[in-house]
């Protein structure tokens, strides 16, 4: 039997799914524009950020069917694994972590120049430093709800925060199929409470203050495959469940300007050696993407 490879251990390109710029000029291609990086900084988020072509799409949905698989030999490397974390099979999200260890083209996304360059602009022109990722899966006819929430209250075990949430379909997101929704300029409502991701959609509306509930106007963020869309740590948002015929697949890049540092001694992430309080947030599983 074949060893399995933890590709964690390599940081850096592994197949020609997408090419390294070599010059200035060849990263210029890929900068946002300033009314970008605005529209970002005033509303918690900008969208419509192309990164993928069809080529590639294809190559990360073959992977997704393959990780799918519980039985896949490499399956002890995710952090998390949820076949349904709603635990109603009425309303199915699949839902892991850490499949950049696993497939070649989802570690390779990580290196994807249109997807670095985005995050360094929308960090403050710092360097760019990987967190994890993430995967979401809503089948047809019976996908479920992602509650609305702030990433990170999830996140607090890592400081300052200096984080960015990158968000990219395989399948068109729309209105039917569960699309993601934000709620413009939450980002600036400060920390709320963490709610159950796969529970009551509105469970976060407890927390919220009476002028916080007349301001929660979600607006929704349709997108058609491979196009991605960014948003804030802060930024509250969610998406709704998907009763259409089609899937609606996606994955997540989380990362972080480097000198993040780490704010518990235990665990980041399952299976991944704990770095005490206060060191920074580097290393095998943290690798700094762009410099």
């Amino acid at each position: 039997m074949e060893k399995v490879q933890d590709l964690a251990d390599h940081h850096r390109l592994l197949t020609d799914l997408f090419q390294w710029p070599e010059s200035k000029n060849d990263w210029n291609q890929y900068r946002l524009s300033q009314e970008q990086v605005d529209h970002f900084h005033e509303y918690g988020y900008v969208s419509g950020i192309p990164l993928l072509n069809d080529q590639q799409i294809l190559k990360l949905r073959k992977e997704l069917d393959e990780v799918l698989d519980p039985k896949h030999p490499a399956h002890h490397l995710f952090y998390e694994y949820h076949s349904n974390e709603s635990e109603n099979p009425n309303a199915v999200l699949f839902h892991s972590l850490g499949h950049w260890r696993i497939t070649e083209g989802f570690h390779d996304v990580l290196w994807n120049p249109a997807f670095l360059m985005a995050a360094h602009q929308l960090l403050e022109n710092k360097p760019v430093r990987f967190w994890h990722d993430q995967l979401f899966c809503k089948p047809a006819k019976h996908g479920g709800v992602v509650a609305w929430h702030q990433d990170y209250s999830y996140w607090t075990r890592t400081i300052a925060m200096q984080h960015l949430t990158c968000w990219t379909g395989l399948d068109d997101a729309t209105i039917e199929n569960g699309c993601l929704h934000y709620i413009p300029k939450s980002h600036k409502w400060g920390l709320l409470n963490a709610p159950s991701l796969a529970g009551d959609m509105n469970g976060l509306m407890e927390y919220l203050t009476k002028e916080q509930q007349a301001q929660f106007k979600p607006v929704p963020i349709t997108l058609k495959m491979g196009v991605a869309t960014f948003h804030h740590p802060l930024m509250v948002h969610g998406s709704y469940e998907n009763k259409s015929e089609m899937s609606r697949r996606a994955f997540v890049l989380n990362v972080f300007a480097d000198g993040t540092i780490s704010n518990t001694n235990d665990e980041l992430l399952k299976g991944v050696p704990p770095i005490s309080k206060g060191k920074k947030m580097e290393g095998k599983f943290f690798p700094l993407l762009f410099k």
